[in-house]
């Protein structure tokens, strides 16, 4: 399937995905959130593509990213764009997210947070243009040497 808003291939995956589009995404995601703690394995990935919507993104055959969203739980659902470092800044994110955020509200959630690892101060910067501006929670989990945040979409772009 591709994105109408750039030149992305999205493919989204499931339990039942192939073992290269689900060491894709863990390539992707591995890569881009290098703490300890959230190393994923393939059968971790697969896993959670039972359970969240799970996404690779593409340029012609060129892995650029995945996303993540948790579906709501208590009305709030979690949104995770992820660009790999050499093809950040062509509005892949934007799309990944905008992507999420509709997927996220179709799955009936009344608010929108993300997770960012506070040592990765472009996401930190791309959530908070994307609206994200309000902090929830911070915390470190056991094995990181560098803090989560969560943080909650304010204003005009909440569902």
């Amino acid at each position: 399937m591709s994105d109408t808003r750039t030149d992305l291939r999205i493919e989204p995956l499931t339990g039942g995905s192939t073992d290269a589009l689900l060491a894709d995404w863990q390539h992707a995601h591995n890569t881009i959130v290098p703490a300890d703690s959230a190393y994923l394995s393939l059968d971790d990935v697969r896993e959670r593509a039972g359970r969240n919507v799970l996404e690779s993104a593409y340029v012609d055959d060129v892995l650029v990213g995945c996303s993540t969203v948790r579906p709501p739980r208590d009305g709030v659902a979690t949104v995770i764009a992820r660009v790999l470092p050499d093809h950040r800044g062509r509005g892949y994110g934007r799309a990944l997210y905008a992507r999420g955020l509709d997927r996220a509200r179709a799955l009936g959630a009344e608010e929108i947070e993300t997770v960012v690892l506070t040592s990765n101060t472009a996401g930190l910067r791309f959530a908070e243009r994307a609206g994200f501006t309000t902090e929830v929670d911070r915390y470190r989990l056991d094995g990181d040497t560098v803090d989560w945040v969560e943080l909650r979409l304010t204003g005009d772009d909440r569902p």
